[in-house]
């Protein structure tokens, strides 16, 4: 089944240093552009790891044995800041697509890019999770979910190229498979949420209780920021921030994603317009 598009959408994979977001780095990414006319285009790159000065990062041991990238294969190989400009041209105004993405891949790829002060937006993008999709109708790993719906074994798996394709295949299958299938959520309701719409795709497989892109600040059903974790958690970012303005400059400062960091000032300049705001009505007044 060829995808119903209305612009480009990306499928992308990552390796790297390890699972944490606001430390790890890109060692390895494929990207995948299909295009509404059905036509793909494909780049992968090799690429050192650099911490924030420029230093290269070693690849630890334990991710070298998964991926089996090492610090030999990416040593001549541009850095991130140096390919960053080339990855976001290529992705465009894209929509983003992958296997366990929106947990991990799309978090972790804006945090390169914001790491090196380069502002790639995820706003007006659709991010389609394809595990997801196969947690939520069958919940197994992307080797059982190529075999289970493309009926072939995965050679290759951990290597970005390899898991980029075959996330491709699954999605498409998965559309065929579904495509009358219900589902029903925790709440009783049924819907047929898995249709050959990028939309209803992102709606079904993405999280928008999240304000962030990994889930530490969420929002109430007022759509106010708040805190997802920690002794705050449940309360909103402009009571706790009014209340103890240190835990403001404690976040910051804190080994939190660059994408959090984000949302949290976003939420801190929104606070001191409307206090500007205050004060001049009130001096006008």
């Amino acid at each position: 089944m060829q995808l119903n598009l209305t612009k480009p959408i990306v499928f992308f994979d990552l390796e790297t240093t390890g699972v944490q977001v606001g430390t790890d780095h890109i060692v390895q990414i494929c990207l995948l552009k299909v295009s509404p006319d059905g036509s793909e285009e494909e780049r992968t790159y090799l690429i050192r790891p650099v911490d924030d000065f420029g230093k290269t990062v070693l690849i630890p041991k334990e991710c070298t044995a998964i991926h089996h990238i090492t610090d030999a294969m990416v040593a001549g190989e541009r850095s991130f800041p140096e390919l960053a400009p080339e990855i976001a041209e290529f992705i465009g105004d894209a929509d983003l697509a992958g296997y366990n993405s929106n947990k991990f891949d799309v978090p972790l790829l804006v945090e390169e890019f914001l790491r090196f002060g380069f502002n790639f937006s995820i706003k007006g993008r659709r991010l389609v999770d394809v595990q997801n999709i196969f947690h939520r109708m069958e919940q197994r790993t992307l080797v059982a979910a190529y075999k289970f719906y493309c009926g072939k074994q995965l050679d290759g798996a951990h290597s970005a190229d390899a898991d980029t394709k075959a996330t491709y295949e699954v999605l498409k299958a998965q559309l065929d498979r579904y495509k009358d299938t219900p589902f029903v959520d925790r709440d009783g309701t049924s819907s047929y949420p898995v249709v050959n719409d990028i939309a209803a795709l992102s709606s079904f497989t993405g999280n928008p209780q999240w304000a962030d892109l990994v889930g530490h600040i969420g929002y109430d059903k007022q759509h106010r920021e708040i805190f997802n974790f920690g002794k705050h958690k449940g309360k909103t970012l402009e009571s706790v921030f009014q209340q103890e303005p240190a835990y403001y400059d404690w976040m910051i400062k804190a080994d939190f994603p660059r994408s959090t960091k984000q949302v949290v000032k976003e939420v801190y300049e929104r606070m001191k317009e409307q206090k500007l705001m205050e004060l001049k009505l009130k001096f006008e007044g």
